[in-house]
């Protein structure tokens, strides 16, 4: 039995194989390797792409979504070990997991961090509690990595490469940078998007405003790990000039500033500060035809303005559909 928790616990060339298997289900996208199966979508959070593309994917290849939610009449589940349940939840993970691994053969987890413990949220306690007392295969619907984001974002990035006649993402500058949003944001996305960019061969600049935005160490170490292993290094800037320049693709989100976790009115200050690191026309033009897409939602003219998203070199809707083909390939490979 093996889980899908984040591509770091998977080789390039896996990642590779479940890449090339979803391209094939994007061209013929029935058949029945999930025939007579039930997965459990536990989302502890709110989801638009995420819930309606494993529903629609399950349902592709034959098999049965149960989607749950504690607002859904699901329990309130505790994961902690050991403690005293005397608070809301009324449920412990082990039990949920154990019940859904008799019911179910696969269970996927959406639960976000509470931004209120860096120290506790890193743990990403709800999945690693999962992973640990199921004993069924798991998948990673977006925690503090969004490993299944990620894939459909390389996808998107081969195909429109090839298209372009510029195939192939090994050297390519890609730039992951921080954009303003008015409330601080999950780094999820963007642990994975530095990550999955030095796996597959590119050379990664993260662009952010101060270095309280740099990303946890355990994501910096794992995509410098792979980029020095393709011949680069992760590069960390605050100049938006150097970032842009020279750039093949440009990758935009934001997030909240690790520092500053269960103490969000000092970062406010500091992130409205820096509103102008929009993904906008003139940045654009610094790049060398660069690609650029966003993993959605995304507020628009405060992240990136009408005229970049709208444009030919935005692949966020793309990116977006390869979601359902990704997630058919992980649940197909993962399968018992």
């Amino acid at each position: 039995m093996r889980h899908f928790l984040n591509t770091a616990d998977w080789s390039r060339a896996e990642l590779q194989a479940l890449i090339d298997d979803a391209r094939a289900m994007k061209g013929a996208p029935f058949g029945d390797a999930l025939k007579d199966k039930t997965i459990a979508l536990l989302f502890f959070n709110n989801s638009l792409r995420t819930r309606t593309s494993f529903d629609v994917g399950i349902r592709q290849l034959g098999g049965h979504a149960v989607v749950l939610s504690p607002t859904g009449g699901m329990w309130p589940l505790e994961f902690r070990e050991g403690s005293v349940m005397d608070g809301e939840a009324e449920e412990h993970v082990k039990e949920a997991a154990k019940v859904l691994s008799r019911y179910c053969d696969m269970i996927g987890v959406r639960a976000f961090p509470k931004f209120q413990n860096w120290e506790e949220d890193r743990k990403d306690a709800m999945l690693t509690a999962f992973a640990r007392h199921a004993d069924v295969p798991v998948i990673n619907m977006e925690t503090i990595t969004h490993p299944c984001q990620e894939l459909a974002h390389v996808m998107a990035l081969q195909e429109q490469f090839e298209l372009e006649g510029r195939a192939g993402l090994g050297g390519k500058k890609f730039v992951l940078t921080w954009t303003y949003h008015p409330k601080p944001l999950n780094t999820a996305v963007a642990n994975s998007a530095l990550m999955i960019a030095a796996k597959f061969g590119m050379k990664p600049t993260l662009l952010c405003p101060t270095k309280d935005y740099i990303l946890d160490e355990r994501y910096m170490d794992q995509a410098r790990k792979d980029a020095r292993a393709n011949g680069f290094d992760v590069e960390v800037t605050h100049d938006i000039e150097e970032a842009y320049k020279g750039a093949e693709v440009v990758y935009c989100k934001s997030w909240g500033a690790l520092p500053y976790f269960g103490n969000w009115e000092p970062e406010k200050k500091i992130r409205d500060g820096f509103k102008h690191f929009i993904v906008d026309e003139a940045k654009m033009s610094l790049t060398d035809s660069a690609l650029v897409s966003h993993c959605l939602p995304m507020r628009r003219n405060v992240k990136m303005t009408d005229a970049v998203f709208d444009s030919p070199a935005c692949i966020a809707y793309e990116e977006a559909e390869n979601r359902l083909h990704v997630q058919k390939a992980i649940m197909k490979a993962v399968a018992r």
